[in-house]
């Protein structure tokens, strides 16, 4: 009952929107894992019960950090969970739509630009030993930005690894330079050209697969993608932030930024 009493509270702490795009998200993600355990897919059902969690994290944060959400961003960071995993993942978007991928790593850099650069600037504005300037608060933001996607990336190769996912999606490359190839072990870069297909075999010599239009890159282009889109959208914020701070422009930056709660009585 005490858990009760304290989710009720933070529902009633949250503004009708975002709690309105909450009840809507949770009941398609119930739908979607009902359907996926009744197709006897444990991996989406999995991912199905993460969202669920996943969903509740800025009610969580809000209500147990004492700071306050705006709701604009409770609702893209809801929004942005859904699609990454309920229609990425388990639909297939980032299949079906091949800057589906793209679009939610820009944002997540975005995002987690503008975590970083409230949080700074929430130290910043209220403590009276601190003064930190526009643009040290920006860097901050920038590099927490960063250092959230590559973790992100440790996680996709991690999982791709342990459990032979294939988060970090690969590509085929028709051009490829090594020094594998190089038999003078001189470290020197062998450039290989207008590769057709490449043929997989196993240690016994039996076909595996035949991969056509050239060679198949297991995941250092999506690698590289994801971190520089991060980096774009990291560096928008930290840019419209620093301004935000330094001349009052671009105040729609605000709608990104948390706040510390103010004290009831």
């Amino acid at each position: 009952m005490g858990k009760r009493k304290k989710l009720i509270e933070v529902y009633k702490e949250t503004k009708r929107s975002s709690l309105l795009v909450y009840i809507i998200a949770r009941i398609l993600v119930l739908l979607c894992l009902i359907t996926q355990l009744i197709h006897g897919d444990l991996h989406n059902a999995f991912l199905c019960g993460l969202t669920l969690i996943l969903l509740m994290m800025p009610f969580f944060v809000s209500h147990n950090f004492k700071i306050e959400i705006p709701n604009f961003f409770e609702i893209v960071i809801m929004l942005f969970i859904f699609s990454s995993e309920i229609l990425g993942e388990i639909n297939s978007f980032y299949i079906k739509i091949p800057i589906w991928d793209t679009l939610l790593h820009t944002l997540n850099g975005f995002l987690c630009a503008g975590v970083g650069f409230s949080l700074v600037n929430l130290l910043n504005e209220n403590s009276e030993k601190i003064s930190l300037s526009p643009f040290y608060v920006a860097v901050v933001a920038f590099c927490f930005s960063m250092t959230i996607g590559v973790l992100w990336e440790f996680i996709e190769w991690g999982a791709d690894n342990v459990m032979l996912t294939d988060m970090q999606k690969d590509k085929i490359v028709s051009t490829i330079s090594t020094v594998t190839l190089d038999e003078t072990n001189s470290n020197k870069s062998i450039a290989v050209k207008n590769i057709d297909k490449t043929i997989l075999f196993d240690k016994q010599g039996n076909e595996l697969a035949v991969i056509n239009g050239g060679y198949l890159d297991i995941g250092l282009y999506d690698t590289m993608k994801d971190m520089f889109v991060n980096f774009i959208g990291a560096v928008v914020f930290c840019i419209c932030g620093y301004l935000y701070l330094k001349k009052g422009n671009f105040k729609f930056t605000e709608h990104f930024m948390v706040k510390r709660r103010e004290k009831q009585e």
